[in-house]
């Protein structure tokens, strides 16, 4: 007889719905004590029994299906899947083209210059420009020589001095500026203005190229002065020496030959403090700066001693130019205090952005070695603007409504500092004081051009002229045509 064909079991969960009450409790117990002691599978039990009730068990062939359960498992992972692109999309920024044109415009430049520089901190300066510029030209070839000798030069810095010297220059109490063949009286050349400009840009040029070339090992350890071009190597040390002998000798005799030896003596004397102490005591002293402010006030002197060479009434020296005895050198020195003051709230507001490059390169600036004095120095400072604009006027060097004109951003820059010193820094207050200064000095100076003693007044006199100038020069007038006919007529008698 063939034995009966064996049908599999059915599954425990089966098994137990199909059980009598009494087991059925028995095995929930268990697997609920089971599940609450360990995370392991319930241990089977011994379903002895229910062996009687093979016929029921045994049509039962399939397991319980699963469709229901992956269908409702689909839809919560679609549900999930959707909730987290939809946060995605909202945590996002919006596209470039859903921006308004002008932040497309600032995040299309932001992102160009995250790309060209992504490990620097600061805005590229503008040897940092060139020196990229000249990278991507031919080797020795001139589109790379070029740009690479204007970064050496730094090229900002460098024309923040000649407008410096320019200023002192114009303010020098003179009517006019004419060659003096022109005119009576005393009055400024353009020649000698031309000779300034460039024997100052060439001093400062060579300056700032002995500079790189004595520290490039600093250079490279901070983000705003890695990329310059003795650390990139886009020039070799031979040739960026040459280039500063060059360019210090040139501008040196231009001042000298063009202007006045005094101005060529200041201005080799630039080169010396910033490039043989200036740039040395950085690693040694926070001292230095106060050496950097004497160099950021010499070039005034230059254009005020330039200036008074032209109207020089006697040997034309030093001592005449810059210790006059009339005491009308005192405008050169006001200038010179103006911008040696000028430079402790400008760098000590810029350095303490940086100070921990600062401080990984090895140079000592009070931004890290003393904050708390790096904030009081700069509020010093700030307060003696109104005092020197003050002198400005009593010297006759400007209209005494300077001293109101300049009052406000006089103010402006004083209540920035203020802040600076409060929250040492933090709070947005460097960057506060930075900005001020930035905008303070050419305010102050474009202020003082436009109050220069007498300017207006001689430019209404020239344009309009007065009833009591034109009967004076009537007067002389018929005075001079007098005493020529008289001449004539004496010469006519003597005559046989």
């Amino acid at each position: 007889m063939r034995p009966p064909p064996r049908i599999p079991a059915a599954p425990a969960a089966d098994l137990l719905c199909l059980a009598p009450g009494p087991i059925r409790r028995e095995l929930r117990r268990r697997r609920w004590l089971s599940s609450a002691t360990s995370l392991h599978a319930p241990r089977p039990v011994s379903l002895q029994p229910l062996a009687g009730a093979g016929f029921f068990l045994s049509n039962r062939l399939f397991e319980r299906s699963g469709c229901l359960e992956s269908l409702v498992a689909a839809r919560r992972s679609r549900a999930t899947s959707s909730y987290s692109a939809t946060t995605t999309t909202a945590d996002a920024p919006p596209a470039p083209t859903e921006l308004p044109p002008h932040r497309r415009r600032r995040a299309q430049k932001q992102a160009e210059a995250g790309l060209r520089y992504p490990d620097s901190s600061l805005p590229a300066n503008a040897s940092t420009t060139l020196a990229n510029l000249a990278a991507a030209q031919p080797a020795n070839s001139l589109r790379r020589i070029l740009p690479t000798l204007f970064s050496l030069s730094k090229p900002r810095l460098t024309v923040l001095v000649v407008l410096t010297a320019m200023a002192p220059y114009a303010l020098y109490p003179v009517p006019e500026m004419l060659t003096p063949p022109m005119t009576d009286t005393p009055s400024l050349s353009p020649l000698t203005l031309l000779f300034l400009t460039t024997g100052t840009a060439l001093c400062s040029a060579s300056a700032n190229a002995l500079n790189m070339l004595y520290e490039p090992s600093t250079d490279a350890k901070m983000s705003r002065t890695r990329n310059r071009p003795l650390v990139r190597k886009l020039i070799s040390t031979r040739s960026a020496a040459l280039f500063a002998m060059l360019a210090g000798a040139a501008g040196v005799c231009a001042l000298f030959y063009g202007v006045n030896p005094t101005v060529s003596f200041l201005g080799l004397s630039n080169i010396v403090l910033y490039a043989g102490i200036y740039t040395p005591l950085k690693a040694v002293t926070a001292f230095n700066t106060w050496v950097g402010a004497v160099v950021g006030g010499i070039p005034p002197l230059m254009g005020w001693a330039a200036a008074a060479g032209e109207a020089a009434t006697n040997d034309g020296s030093w001592r005449e130019l810059l210790f006059a005895a009339d005491g009308s050198s005192a405008g050169g020195w006001l200038m010179a205090a103006l911008l040696f003051a000028w430079q402790f709230p400008h760098f000590m507001a810029l350095s303490w952005g940086i100070r921990e490059e600062y401080k990984a390169a090895g140079l000592r600036m009070l931004a890290w070695t003393n904050p708390a004095r790096n904030s009081r120095v700069a509020l010093r400072y700030s307060l003696v603007f109104i005092p020197i604009c003050l002198g400005l006027c009593a010297a006759g060097v400007t209209e005494p409504v300077f001293a109101l004109t300049s009052l406000p951003i006089n103010l402006w820059l004083v209540r920035e500092a203020v802040r600076f010193w409060r929250y040492e820094g933090h709070k947005g207050s460097a960057r506060g004081l930075f900005w001020a200064t930035v905008w303070h000095l050419p305010g102050v100076m474009i202020l003082a051009l436009l109050h220069k003693k007498g300017m207006w007044s001689r430019a209404w006199k020239s344009a309009f002229g007065t009833p009591d100038d034109d009967g004076m020069w009537e007067e002389e007038e018929l005075e001079e045509m007098a005493t020529m006919t008289a001449a004539r007529v004496a010469e006519t008698a003597v005559k046989p």
